[in-house]
């Protein structure tokens, strides 16, 4: 069983060899091990050759040759089948890659006395002996406060400021004339009908012009305005004449 210095490694072993990796408790970076082949790989690859080179003479010659190259053949197929399952031999060889790893790479980690994290240069305060996570470098620290603060600042600025000065109305979105987008101006952009609105003689909701019936309370919008007693044509939902002030 493999025991490491930390407990955040990667085993990238192969069968043709050895390698680890080893992280960072703090950031997470990672540093690998020098690659170390493995010796039993090298002498399966060996059987396997001189497996076949004796199958192939004996594919000449016949007779004993070509049952001396079956066995060696098959005894490489089955020495590779033991290692494909990772035997006893290559189990002991990779626990001793696994220590020399960790004695190569040991040295560019640091443990923390506080919360007995491994961690790297990055991540060690020579000042206090300590990890960055116990003790963070003042320097740095001062400017993430200071950065912090400043995005509150900002925060607060844009909560506070007014940045839009129109004023708030019922406007056409679609011309009922066309049904295309009406745009912003007073007249729509595809065919210069008229977008301004008309409040309901019902409920007095503000309609847009063209419609036959208010949208909020379903009213005809087609009631006139005209004045019985001087013939003003008032607004529709008009109660008094805008000219003689007659009831309508």
């Amino acid at each position: 069983m493999l025991h490491a210095f930390t407990r955040n490694y990667n085993d990238l072993s192969t069968e043709a060899g050895f390698q680890f990796e080893f992280y960072c408790d703090c950031c997470g970076n990672g540093v690998k091990s020098t690659f170390k082949e493995s010796s039993t790989y090298q002498q399966r690859q060996k059987s396997e050759r001189t497996g076949r080179l004796a199958s192939t003479l004996g594919s000449f010659f016949g007779g004993r040759a070509g049952d001396l190259g079956w066995a060696l053949e098959r005894g490489s197929e089955l020495l590779g089948s033991r290692f494909d399952s990772q035997s006893p031999d290559w189990r002991r060889e990779q626990e001793r890659a696994f220590d020399a790893a960790q004695e190569e790479v040991r040295p560019l980690f640091r443990k923390c006395p506080s919360c007995n994290k491994w961690v790297c240069s990055d991540c060690w305060n020579e000042d206090e002996g300590l990890c960055t996570d116990c003790a963070p470098r003042e320097a740095s620290y001062v400017a993430q406060a200071r950065n912090q603060a400043m995005r509150r600042n900002i925060d607060e600025a844009a909560e506070a400021a007014t940045v839009w000065q129109g004023k708030i109305e019922t406007r056409t979105t679609v011309c009922p004339k066309c049904g295309k987008p009406a745009g912003t101006g007073k007249f729509c952009n595809h065919c210069g009908a008229p977008l301004g609105t008309q409040r309901c003689p019902n409920c007095g909701a503000q309609v847009a012009l063209g419609l036959k019936f208010c949208g909020e309370c379903g009213s005809p919008m087609a009631k006139s305005g005209k004045c019985p007693n001087c013939g003003f044509e008032n607004e529709p939902g008009m109660k008094f004449c805008g000219s003689c002030g007659t009831k309508l």
